[in-house]
């Protein structure tokens, strides 16, 4: 994944993460006024960026004084498909969630899509429920968690 930089997303990746929904989802997508206002959040949503543009994307959502954190969406461009885009991207956000003094994160994945289940369970995320009917389509999700570690300096820092 040589020359991709993970940061957080800005006004000007708006029409690109717009187009990166349309591809990455059939149903179920965040509207441009949800990703606008998920980019003026600050912090939240973090875009994989190369010479070509956005790669991919990691939007994650938590509550103040919470002890786990939601990894609410995942995108990676079929074009970077295999290049460690989604391992990068939810590496900088469980570096992100455990700073903030979160103890885990969580999320839910089609029950269907081996390939998002491979990467996960592959970082250590374990199935600890399931939702039928989650999805628009009325596909079942998976329920995933992950355990993470503390920085030791800033165990009680929630932000």
């Amino acid at each position: 994944m040589r020359s991709t930089a993970i940061r957080p997303a800005r006004a000007s990746d708006l029409d690109a993460l717009e187009a990166l929904e349309r591809e990455a989802f059939i149903g179920d997508r965040l509207s441009r006024r949800a990703l606008k206002n998920f980019i003026a959040a600050r912090d939240r949503l973090l875009v994989a960026a190369d010479r070509e543009g956005v790669a991919g994307y990691a939007l994650v959502t938590w509550r103040k004084g919470g002890r786990r954190a939601r990894l609410y969406s995942l995108a990676v461009s079929r074009r970077k498909f295999g290049r460690g885009v989604g391992r990068a991207l939810l590496a900088a956000v469980h570096r992100r969630v455990a700073a903030r003094g979160y103890e885990a994160l969580r999320l839910e994945v089609r029950e269907d899509n081996k390939r998002a289940i491979a990467l996960y369970e592959g970082l250590g995320y374990r199935r600890f429920g399931r939702y039928e009917d989650y999805y628009e389509d009325g596909a079942a999700a998976l329920r995933l968690e992950k355990p993470l570690i503390r920085p030791a300096s800033r165990k009680n820092s929630r932000k």
